[in-house]
This record gives C-alpha cells, sequence and structure tokens, in this order.
C-alpha cells in the first residue's frame, strides 16, 4: 500500500511537470531565446572593443603620417634657407671685397691728388724758370747790366699777372692805408704830430690774398699818434707784441 502510494507521488511530479510543460509549449524557446540573448550583449561589447582597439591603433598612424609630412617639409624650408644663407652670405663677401678695393682706390687717389696737387702750379712756373736762365746767360755774355735789369722786371711782372690772373694770387700794398690788423702786421712803430690815427708808413713786406683771402699778412712800418701808448696797437693787432727789426724800438721808431 505504501510502496504503491510512493510511486503514485513520483508520477504526481512527473505529470505536473509535464502538464507545466504542456500548458506552456513554447517555454523552452523562451529559455533558448533568453540565452541567446545573454550571449549577444557578450559578443557585442567583444566586436566593439576589438573594433575600438582597431581605431585607437589607426590613430598614431595618422598622427605619425602628419609628423612625418610636417618634418619633410620643414626639412625642405630648412634647406632652402640653407641654399638663401649660402647666396647671401656670397654676396656679403662680394660686397666686402668690392668696398675693400673701393676704399684702397680712394686711399690711392687722394694720396695722388696730394702729391701731384701743385702740378698744374709749377708747370706755370716752368716758363718763368725757362726765363731766369736766358736772362742770365744773356747776362754772362753781355755783362750789360741795363738789359739784364730790364729782363728781370718784365720777369717778375709776367709772374705776378700770371698768379694773379690763373690762381687768384693778388699783392697788395699797404702804404697810405689805416693800420688793419687783419691785413697788416706791425714790425716798426714811429709816433708822428701828423697822424690822427694809426696809418701805414712803408711796406717791409707785401701781404698777398689768394681770392680775397689774406694768406700773408703785410709787414709794415706804422705811424702812430704822440698820445697813443705803444701797447694800443698791440692789443688791435690781437695781442700780438709787434716785433721791430734789430736795433729798432718798437714803440718810437728810435734807433739805440
Amino acid at each position: 500500500m505504501s510502496k504503491h502510494s510512493h510511486h503514485g507521488h513520483g508520477n504526481t511530479g512527473q505529470e505536473k511537470e509535464a502538464g507545466e510543460n504542456k500548458g506552456n509549449p513554447q517555454g523552452n524557446g523562451v529559455s533558448g531565446s533568453a540565452a541567446g540573448s545573454s550571449k549577444n550583449p557578450g559578443q557585442e561589447s567583444q566586436v566593439n572593443d576589438t573594433n575600438k582597439a582597431e581605431g585607437d591603433s589607426k590613430i598614431p598612424e595618422v598622427k605619425q603620417a602628419a609628423l612625418e609630412a610636417e618634418l619633410a617639409d620643414q626639412l625642405k624650408k630648412y634647406a632652402e634657407l640653407e641654399i638663401k644663407l649660402a647666396d647671401l652670405n656670397d654676396q656679403f663677401l662680394r660686397k666686402a671685397a668690392d668696398f675693400e678695393n673701393f676704399r684702397k682706390r680712394v686711399n690711392r687717389e687722394k694720396q695722388e691728388l696730394t702729391e701731384f696737387a701743385n702740378q698744374n702750379l709749377l708747370l706755370d712756373l716752368l716758363p718763368v724758370i725757362d726765363d731766369f736762365e736766358r736772362a742770365i746767360k744773356s747776362a754772362e755774355s753781355s755783362r750789360d747790366f741795363t738789359s739784364f735789369y730790364d729782363g728781370i722786371i718784365m720777369i717778375e711782372k709776367g709772374l705776378t699777372v700770371m698768379l694773379e690772373n690763373k690762381w687768384g694770387l693778388k699783392r697788395f700794398n699797404s702804404a697810405g692805408e689805416l693800420f688793419d690788423p687783419n691785413r697788416h702786421e706791425a714790425i716798426q712803430m714811429e709816433k708822428s704830430a701828423d697822424a690822427a690815427e694809426a696809418v701805414v708808413k712803408e711796406d717791409f713786406l707785401k701781404g698777398y690774398t689768394l681770392k680775397d683771402r689774406v694768406i700773408r699778412f703785410a709787414k709794415v712800418k706804422v705811424l702812430m699818434p704822440e698820445n697813443s701808448a705803444g701797447q694800443d696797437l698791440n692789443r688791435a693787432a690781437g695781442g700780438a707784441a709787434a716785433s721791430p727789426p734789430a736795433g729798432e724800438d718798437a714803440g718810437s721808431g728810435d734807433k739805440k
């Protein structure tokens, strides 16, 4: 009895399970579908990870290609700059050499100008020397003092005219002029009752101007008013003391 009862209970459990399965004929399918769906997310995740890894591996390759292209461009620019630098350096060296040659040429020309600055003047003086030689030879043969003297006067006149007309060198006379410290140098002074101001009485050495500029003062004897002090003329002449000839007194003109 009990054995039958136990067997019945076992069948009842099987029947119950079969009934449940019969009541839900798609249960196995649902379960399979669920199982299948439970596998898909993992697979998708794995695929995504693979794609991401592949994408990540391509990014460095793109960056590397870009860097290589930029490096190649920079190297090209560097090579171009090197060529330009070499060209500019060559130009600089050429300019430096040209300037050095120019400097040497200018210095050489300057030296030549200094050495031969008076060439034309000397050429103009050569005929005067020739005239002196002819006058001397003529005097040696004739011993005629009058002719020799007249010849010297003519040579001197021709020389002064040539220097004045061609070179602007002019001789000026000072006798009778008021003393001018810009043109005259007082060598001797003499007091006179007839002199109201300092007046040049005599030229000891004539003065010269070059194109209206005094290049040599006339050395003169000056008449001074009797009431003037000897130092007044010296101050008018720029404070320079007069230099009378030996044995002459610059203040009075009297011989010692």
